[in-house]
């Protein structure tokens, strides 16, 4: 009989749990960040679009009940997943103050050391280039000037642009505090690195 593996071993050993809060807009590398990070870390990737998408499936609300529903999900999946041992990397955007309370209160509730890592692209044409070549799901932009296709009919008459600079350019972010700003312009795993130092860094003391 095979022996159950447990969560939490699949964190570094002797390091600080850590719960690490992506900030970034569509198309800015936060998914690609994420895993990578969690390669070296361990722990668990909570990827906000897969679980809105999923409740998108099927369904007559409109795009913003189901986006309020999803953030609720993710919180108490957080939760779980922190009360079970293991390093929480939340990929999504940080567009409110209540994902920066929600994020920091679960960190502290666990005894876990919270990092908030920004993706930054300055280019908007970047972004744009990068989310029509992607391939999205239900809850995912296409283009800056393309809501999610699930939002299409309540969006009507929006100017998706503006609404874009304005949400994305512009991310809540913590006062103080463990803050990693990269550049994901380039190359990731450049990136990671620099987030990795800093996290890394911090724990030993260093």
């Amino acid at each position: 009989m095979g022996t159950v593996k447990d969560p939490a071993s699949d964190n570094p050993p002797s390091q600080p749990r850590v719960f690490i809060q992506m900030s970034g807009a569509p198309g800015s590398g936060k998914s690609t960040l994420a895993r990578l990070l969690r390669q070296s870390l361990g722990g668990v990737v909570l990827d906000h679009d897969v679980l809105r998408s999923s409740l998108l499936e099927d369904t007559n609300l409109t795009f913003d009940t189901i986006a309020k529903q999803a953030y609720n999900l993710q919180w108490a999946l957080a939760r779980d997943i922190a009360s079970q041992g293991c390093n929480i990397i939340i990929d999504s955007p940080c567009n409110f103050q209540e994902g920066l309370d929600q994020g920091s209160a679960i960190a502290e509730e666990h005894g876990m050391v919270y990092w908030y890592v920004e993706c930054r692209v300055a280019d908007l044409d970047v972004l744009d280039q990068r989310m029509r070549a992607r391939t999205p799901m239900r809850s995912q932009r296409t283009g800056v000037e393309r809501p999610p296709e699930a939002a299409r009919v309540e969006r009507q008459g929006e100017d998706s642009r503006a609404l874009f600079r304005r949400r994305f350019e512009a991310p809540c972010r913590p006062s103080g505090g463990n803050v990693v700003e990269v550049d994901s312009m380039g190359d990731v795993e450049g990136a990671r690195d620099r987030v990795l130092e800093r996290i890394l860094g911090a724990t030993s003391g260093v």
